[in-house]
This record gives C-alpha cells, sequence and structure tokens, in this order.
C-alpha cells in the first residue's frame, strides 16, 4: 500500500523546493522516497526524479505544435496524462515500495475547476490503492495584504473541494512572513484562520476595498461556513517546522498508522492529537548538546 503526497499551489509558492527538501527530511528517518516530476514546464529538476513528465509530454512541444500559450498549454499537458495515465501507472508500479512525492504544475486552475489532476489523483487511489494527501503550499507574505490573504483562503477552500483529499495547507517561506510588510496581527491568527472580521474591518479603512464592503463580507462569510481552512507555517531550512508539517502529513494520509515503520501507542497517539514525539524532543537535545560539545572541543584544541 503505498503512502505519498501531492504538492500543489500556485506558481512561486515553492514547491519544487519543498519536494526536494522534504524527500531529504524523509530520508532522514530512513525511507525510501520517490519524486514524481508531473510539471512539463519544469526542465530543471532539484532533486533525483523517478518519473517524469517530459519523457512523455512537455509545454514547449504543445506551444509549438499546437500554437498555445503557457497555460493552455499546462492544461493541455495535464489532460494528455489523464488520457494516457497508463504510462504513469505503469512506471509507479515499480516503486510501490516507496514513499512518493508528486510534483504538480503551478497553475491554479487545475485545481480549484478543471478535472483533470483530480481524477489523475482519484484513479491512483481508486485503481492503484495509493494512500495519498494534498500538500498546498501557498507564499505567506499573501498575509501581509488583508485583500491578498482572502483571496488565499478562497483559492484554499476551492481546491479541498475539488482536489477531495485529505489536504494540509502550507504558509511557505514563513522565515520571510514580515519582509513584505508589519503583519497586523499574530501569525496565529493567520494559520488558525480566527475571527476574519477584523480583516473586514482593516479592509473598510481602504478606500480601494470600502465600495466592496457586502461582497468582502459575504467571501468571508463562505470561508467562515466551510470552516476547513487553516495553514502550517513552514521554513524549509527549519527542521522543526519541517518536523510538524510530516507529522501532519502522515496523519492525513494514513502513513502514521501504517506498518512501514516501526512504532508505539505513545507515537501513534502523540501523531494523532498533533503533540510532539517525546523520543524526539529527547533526540534534538541530544543533538544540540552533542554539537555544543563539539565545538567546545575544537576550541580546547
Amino acid at each position: 500500500m503505498p503512502f505519498g503526497q501531492v504538492v500543489i499551489g500556485p506558481p512561486g509558492s515553492g514547491k519544487t523546493t519543498y519536494c526536494a527538501g522534504m524527500a531529504q527530511f524523509l530520508e532522514g528517518f530512513g525511507r525510501k522516497v520517490a519524486v514524481i516530476n508531473l510539471d512539463p514546464a519544469n526542465d530543471v529538476l532539484p532533486y533525483r526524479c523517478e518519473v517524469d513528465i517530459s519523457d512523455l509530454i512537455t509545454v514547449d512541444d504543445v506551444m509549438t505544435h499546437l500554437k498555445l500559450g503557457p497555460n493552455g498549454g499546462l492544461m493541455y499537458c495535464m489532460e494528455y496524462l489523464e488520457k494516457n495515465l497508463d504510462w504513469l501507472r505503469d512506471r509507479l508500479a515499480k516503486l510501490r515500495d516507496r514513499y512518493l512525492i508528486f510534483d504538480f504544475p503551478g497553475q491554479v486552475e487545475l485545481y480549484t475547476h478543471h478535472g483533470a489532476v483530480r481524477n489523475i489523483v482519484q484513479k491512483l487511489q481508486n485503481i492503484d490503492d495509493f494512500r495519498l494527501a494534498a500538500v498546498h503550499l501557498v507564499d505567506s507574505h499573501y498575509c501581509s495584504d488583508p485583500g491578498k490573504f482572502i483571496s488565499v483562503l478562497l483559492t484554499s477552500l476551492a481546491t479541498m473541494l475539488q482536489i477531495e483529499l485529505p489536504h494540509v495547507n502550507i504558509l511557505s517561506k514563513a522565515d520571510l512572513i514580515e519582509k513584505h510588510g508589519k503583519l497586523s496581527f499574530s501569525v496565529d491568527f493567520y494559520t488558525e484562520v480566527l475571527d476574519l472580521s477584523y480583516l473586514l474591518d482593516q479592509l473598510q479603512d481602504d478606500p480601494i476595498f470600502a465600495k466592496y464592503k457586502r461582497l468582502n463580507a459575504a467571501l468571508v462569510g463562505i470561508v467562515e461556513d466551510y470552516s476547513l481552512v487553516s495553514f502550517t507555517p513552514l521554513s524549509i531550512q527549519d527542521k522543526e517546522t519541517m518536523l510538524r508539517v510530516k507529522k501532519a502529513v502522515d496523519k492525513a494520509n494514513g502513513y502514521v498508522f501504517g506498518e512501514e515503520e516501526e512504532r508505539t501507542l505513545e507515537s501513534l497517539m502523540s501523531c494523532a492529537v498533533g503533540a510532539e514525539f517525546e523520543y524526539e524532543k529527547i533526540k534534538a537535545v541530544r543533538e544540540k548538546y552533542t554539537d555544543t560539545e563539539a565545538a567546545m572541543d575544537a576550541e580546547d584544541t
């Protein structure tokens, strides 16, 4: 029973960097990881790619021969992959002992209303019995603008409803979250998606958005009525945030309840409630102590 992550999100959100970083991070836990590139416009890969859609089709070829633009070319490529899914299934059949990370294109339409990506992942689940979770990345700098943050909430909600997978929403580049402006609220307000009426109050102070008061209120009401969207902050260089994302995804796709790794009842319950494993706390302390001791020895030498 293969497990995996479907990595999606808008352009520039850091999907490919995430795939490379998460693959390396999981390998440190002893997992056998395979990264699958399903982005036909991605010609520079920072990871070892086990399956590459460019062997089947590329955006450049589609744009050249069918005279389509970049967006139309990407949509055509996903539709072509859907119709030729046996090509992908045959290659994945050889990787059933691996933990799979799928790197998808960065085009929002593919996840909000176009059916190709949804159909592909549903067939992988229903026919080949893959256990998948969607990891949806959005750039954390949107938090600095209330209007943009509301649009991110709507995009995330539409993606969750369209893709129909267990979902983990990620605020990527969390270490740069205030680079584009000071946040009006604490980070928890944005990750937990707390009372959005405060965002509405901010929008009313902006003369551009004030005339859309009823529309903004209706959009916020949709997000709050569904009560599905929340975020996990991530800095790809920060092991602590990587560990939190790993736990969230393992719980979403059911990996934590599988048999691939040694588990105890304590570790299963800890992951289920989002708590930090006790052994991981001890390991972190030991690593810190070892690094400090090594530095002191080097200084004495």
